[in-house]
């Protein structure tokens, strides 16, 4: 007998995700070819849908970990094709997060899918299944940056070396954004499980309106400058440069007319 948790129909990766992952394939190429013409914009292209399919595989994340701590409902919503179409908040987990790429240059953290927490037994499992979608962006990101801390840059050209810096930094802001400890972001849904019931109430109410709490932090100075000192810190270590993501940006954003690379970039 065949349940909503196998059902194959549940887990067949969707047509979407599949449009997307082949969309980054061939702008990757096309960034990687240095085809003058269109290096800007298919730099774009390659970022947006590179942070379209991270966004799917956060989602993914959570929405298998649930279904592994019991929450079979999951399968039968359609989050386990990764197609973006199917998650509850489908402008909050890929529309606005895009919107902010194209404005500002972070990766703003989506919202969840949507799990049952009353079929999960555990409060272990429940700051797993928070945890899981931060830890898939850091695992990106670690993955989009192997080839600069594994010292493999030789022959990459420029350009595709840029997008890949500006790729893995979005990665990077939205894991630290996630896991902050904010009510309605995956940090808090790390801790919930261990407060007390009247804490947890309390923090209630707040939960919709943390990503704009957050959002709107950012625009104080001192806070914007150690949030940003943070994400620095950790893109050297992964053996990236500021000038790398900066000129990645500046070919993201192909309407202002591709960088003037001035600064030969360090190897």
């Amino acid at each position: 007998m065949t349940s909503a948790a196998t059902h194959p129909d549940h887990h067949r990766i969707s047509p979407v995700f599949l449009a997307l992952a082949a969309t980054m394939a061939a702008s990757g190429w096309a960034v990687w070819s240095g085809l003058a013409e269109v290096t800007g914009v298919a730099v774009f292209f390659f970022v947006v849908s590179g942070w379209i399919v991270s966004l799917c595989l956060h989602e993914y994340a959570h929405a298998v970990t649930a279904l592994r701590g019991g929450d079979i409902s999951v399968a039968a919503k359609g989050y386990l094709t990764l197609n973006p179409l199917k998650y509850t908040h489908a402008m909050l987990s890929i529309v606005l997060p895009v919107v902010f790429v194209v404005l500002g240059g972070i990766g703003l953290p989506g919202g969840a899918v949507y799990i049952e927490r009353g079929r999960i037994k555990g409060r272990w499992k429940h700051s797993l299944i928070s945890a899981a979608g931060p830890a898939t962006n850091a695992l990106f990101a670690g993955v989009l940056t192997a080839p600069f801390w594994l010292d493999a840059m030789g022959n990459v050209p420029f350009a595709f070396r840029y997008a890949l810096a500006f790729l893995a930094m979005l990665q990077v802001t939205a894991a630290f954004l996630n896991l902050l400890p904010v009510p309605g972001l995956d940090g808090y849904g790390v801790l919930e499980p261990w407060l007390s019931h009247a804490a947890r109430r309390q923090a209630e109410p707040f939960a919709p309106f943390g990503l704009l709490v957050v959002f709107g932090c950012l625009w104080i100075p001192a806070v914007n400058g150690v949030f940003w000192d943070a994400v620095g810190h950790l893109m050297h270590f992964l053996n990236v440069s500021d000038l790398d993501v900066s000129y990645g940006y500046d070919y993201f954003r192909f309407w202002q007319g591709e960088p003037e690379l001035s600064v030969t970039p360090r190897q």
